[in-house]
């Protein structure tokens, strides 16, 4: 199987203050791998803010994207877990995954979500996800 995220654009127990910093360094890990400009991590965030938080899509888990964009320059994924897990007003806070994913086209949009779906939505998967305490850890699991 083909790499879904690369080691470079994973994070473990970073420690946030909020939904929006959560959002803002998993989004910097796709912006150094120059999968995206900065304009793309402000998209997510007032997404959220003006649709609420409907990337909460799981206990524990957000998926963090905004719709294509000039913005996206190649398609990408990141993720970060959390030390102490964040709220988004989301009845499935606190969330302590989080997935970011930019796409170029509503095409790729498609196949990219139902790559990560197959993956992270298996039983207990973000738990194992959120317990791991390496870079190494989450990188094996997801890309098994």
């Amino acid at each position: 199987m083909k790499e879904l995220i690369s080691s470079a654009n994973i994070k473990v127990k970073v420690s946030v203050k909020d939904w929006k910093e959560a959002i803002e360094v998993s989004g910097s890990l796709l912006l150094r791998s120059k999968k995206i400009r900065r304009k793309y991590i402000d998209d997510m965030i007032k997404a959220v803010i003006d649709m609420g938080p409907y990337m909460v899509l799981a206990l524990g888990f957000a998926l963090a994207h905004a719709k294509p964009s000039p913005d996206v320059l190649e398609n990408g994924l990141s993720l970060i877990t959390l030390e102490t897990p964040v709220n988004f007003g989301s009845k499935n806070d606190p969330v302590k995954v989080i997935l970011c994913m930019a796409c170029t086209d509503n095409t790729s949009h498609i196949s990219v979500l139902r790559a990560v779906a197959e993956k992270l939505m298996t039983d207990g998967m973000i738990d194992r996800i959120a317990s791991c305490k390496s870079v190494q850890g989450v990188y094996s699991l997801i890309n098994e």
